[in-house]
């Protein structure tokens, strides 16, 4: 029997998720704006947890229809078998997101589909659930258009980017399935060499090591499917079996990481030895600017500073020259992929950018700029 599912992911990213979902084995797949929906088994969400490095969530659609009025969204919530799905004593939370809702209040709205599922639960049981709105069980999301909402049963849990693998972090840490996604689209492959030489708390280098080691990224993490009473334990047991026996030894992949900051690079060094995976990654503490291309051709990706403040800003801006000359005297041959906020690095690093690929860092709109470090050909052409 097939099952409906949608997949959100950072904005962007959509392209790569269904990539990604179709070798997963998931069929009549549909990008829209922030994710993607696909159909397959049900068993088919217990794979794209363990498997997906690029969706943050894996939803289940339980019910969709129609609406005018808050009333029509109860009545649907209530007509829904909820107490065959999961038991009276898991704890839910109710989430809601719209897109040209005409409703007043996503709070009511939020309300009325949680008094929707704890009313079907004690008119059929006796019992109805808690809600906690911290840590909950299961995560209910309900999805409001113009005229049409759609009701979903999270299976994942917790964000899928929580791998579970980080010690400690720096300040404004990259998502892990934003970063995985990055990767997609610089065309990063497992064997080729990787470079990032601003690589704070080592989200880059700890996702390619994953990549290059075939390690699933959901290996060693709870989710919230195994709380459903419709839950396959064998099915899910042999998922993680052929998952792990398929991982490579941890030896090194020719991934490199660099950092001007030497308590920031042991930030990066705790987290890949937290997650097993420090054997896989050069680490060195250098400037980005003076440092040389560990191998005469690769990949370099990184994710610059945010100037926050006045001071960084004009520190930031008298840097992207100086980087832009640093990549075209020591990298020649090496593909460089900048993921930043800043769009001033566009003009001030003086490199010609072969693609602008918009993306957003959560709210925050970015660019990933491509810049391909040819012999002889990286001089901006003069405006006719």
């Amino acid at each position: 029997m097939s099952e409906h599912f949608f997949a959100p992911c950072p904005r962007g990213l959509e392209s790569a998720l269904v990539a990604e979902l179709e070798v997963l084995g998931a069929s009549s797949l549909q990008a829209t704006d922030g994710g993607a929906g696909f159909s397959g088994p049900f068993e088919l969400c217990y794979r794209a947890n363990l498997e997906s490095r690029i969706a943050s969530r894996i939803l289940w659609r339980v019910g969709s229809g129609r609406y005018r009025r808050e009333e029509d969204i109860y009545k649907a919530a209530y007509a829904l078998p909820w107490q065959d799905w999961f038991d009276h004593s898991r704890t839910i939370m109710v989430k809601v997101s719209a897109k040209r809702c005409p409703l007043q209040s996503l709070d009511f709205i939020t309300l009325k589909i949680k008094d929707a599922v704890c009313d079907k639960f004690r008119d059929q049981t006796g019992e109805r659930p808690s809600v906690d709105t911290h840590d909950p069980d299961l995560r209910i999301h309900a999805f409001l258009e113009e005229e049409n909402f759609a009701l979903y049963l999270d299976t994942s849990g917790p964000a899928l980017f929580k791998r579970g693998l980080r010690r400690s972090s720096v300040e404004a840490p990259l998502r892990e399935n934003l970063a995985a996604g990055i990767l997609h689209l610089a065309g990063w492959k497992p064997g080729e060499v990787l470079l990032d030489p601003m690589c704070g708390s080592g989200t880059f280098l700890m996702e390619a090591a994953q990549m290059a080691l075939d390690i699933a990224p959901g290996l060693g993490r709870e989710f919230a499917f195994t709380k459903l009473r419709q839950f396959d334990a064998r099915a899910w047991e042999n998922l993680c079996r052929q998952a792990k026996a398929r991982q490579k030894p941890v030896q090194f992949c020719h991934i490199y990481g660099s950092d001007l900051f030497g308590d920031v690079l042991k930030v990066a060094r705790e987290n890949l030895e937290t997650a097993g995976l420090l054997e896989a990654v050069q680490l060195k503490q250098c400037n980005v600017l003076e440092a040389p291309a560990p191998e005469p051709q690769g990949v370099l990706v990184t994710n610059p500073p945010y100037g926050v403040r006045i001071g960084e800003q004009e520190e930031l801006a008298a840097m992207y020259p100086e980087l832009g000359h640093a990549l075209k005297q020591k990298f020649t041959g090496w593909r460089a992929y900048f993921f930043t906020a800043d769009f001033r690095l566009a003009k001030l690093i003086r490199l010609s950018a072969s693609r602008r690929i918009p993306l957003f860092n959560g709210p925050l709109e970015c660019r990933l700029f491509e810049y391909k470090m040819v012999a002889g050909g990286m001089r901006r052409e003069k405006p006719g």
